[in-house]
């Protein structure tokens, strides 16, 4: 039965990137049988200009028939000053709590290739592969009430709030156990229960689900302690497990060890596997247009789809063993080059993406 794919470009690089990931799948689909079907909606910013909303109800109906997303990104400058409500970014947190993706899957996987292009000395991170499961249609980014007030005073007051139930911290519990259970057997759960009362809550409950999955090895660390281990002694963590504003800042944190944010592809899943898969770099208008943003985090987010959405991992290690060898090969685009590396060459977008089509045809 043909399987359906959203594309779903969005602003900025994200149709460039987006560009060469379907290269990919056209090539998956003409050469090695993917029996799928491509459909193509906006979102972000594109979608506000063509429907005046950045989730529309046309984009909603494409989401809800498809068996997995690849979306670009979304924001730039030009809708920095809409209301809130129709921001680029409420597009993006719209289909996640509409398809209730609340698992997202953060890999911070260090090519060997790319030692020297992170900040960190080799042996530091050397052999690098870590998940982080972040939690992501819960807490503080969705947490009701919210605004900006006057008080008394007339002075002005912002105000969020942090929130999450016994049930939403129950179900990013068991899929990261499980995904521990396909790894090292190596958890750590990250929050700050010595200062929130909802970090208690999720301390309790993750010690809870930990029972049902007794080969797993659950460590908790506090969230400033975990991010300066993940720079000190990132090689200590197998998988991590956290909640939506903390895996927002770590997993962009764990990015820079691996050499730079555009290799870094990530998966969204709702409870039954269908799932968004997007590269977790943003929407980087500063370079839009420019044909040097790095298509490889999505291309590999594809690998990610293919593996835990269309249940194809033999295309995924396909596209895995393409962009190891593309690398090889010495292809760098800007983000990862390195001037005086002997054997590399710097390429844009467009070459990039063709290289790991010549790779996978090869």
């Amino acid at each position: 039965m043909k399987q359906k794919i959203l594309i779903l470009p969005g602003d900025g690089i994200g149709k460039e990137i987006v560009a060469e990931a379907v290269k990919v799948i056209n090539v998956l689909k003409d050469d090695f049988d993917l029996d799928v079907e491509l459909t193509y909606g906006d979102i972000g910013g594109a979608a506000y200009d063509a429907d005046g909303h950045p989730y529309p109800p046309t984009t909603q109906k494409l989401a809800k028939d498809a068996d997995a997303i690849l979306l670009g990104a979304v924001g730039g400058y030009q809708y920095d000053d809409l209301p809130r409500d129709v921001r680029p970014e409420r597009g993006l947190l719209g289909i996640r709590a509409d398809l209730e993706l609340f698992s997202n899957l953060r890999p911070a996987i260090l090519n060997k290739e790319l030692a020297d292009a992170s900040s960190l000395k080799a042996e530091v991170v050397a052999g690098l592969d870590i998940m982080i499961v972040r939690e992501l249609t819960g807490g503080i980014y969705f947490g009701e009430p919210r605004g900006i007030r006057e008080l008394e005073n007339g002075e002005k007051q912002g105000y969020n709030t942090l929130v999450y139930k016994e049930s939403e911290i129950e179900r990013i519990a068991h899929s990261a156990f499980k995904i521990a259970m396909k790894r090292d057997k190596r958890l750590c759960s990250v929050g700050k229960a010595n200062v929130l009362e909802v970090m208690e809550l999720w301390h309790d409950v993750v010690e809870r689900v930990g029972k049902e999955y007794p080969e797993v090895e659950l460590s908790h660390m506090y969230v400033d302690n975990a991010a300066m281990q993940l720079v000190k002694e990132p090689k200590q963590f197998d998988v991590m497990v956290t909640g939506n504003m903390f895996g927002d800042i770590l997993s962009d944190a764990a990015a820079m060890l691996t050499g730079s944010i555009g290799m870094l592809p990530s998966a969204s899943l709702d409870k039954n596997g269908k799932g968004m898969y997007e590269p977790i770099h943003g929407s980087a208008p500063d370079i839009a247009g420019q044909n040097i943003a790095n298509p490889l985090a999505t291309i590999m987010s594809v690998s990610m789809m293919l593996l835990y959405s269309l249940n194809r991992e033999d295309m995924a290690e396909r596209i895995d063993a393409a962009v190891e060898r593309v690398l090889q090969q010495g292809y760098r685009t800007a983000d990862i080059f390195i001037e005086g590396i002997e054997g590399t060459k710097l390429v844009g977008t467009s070459e990039m993406g063709d290289a790991v089509v010549a790779a996978l045809l090869s």
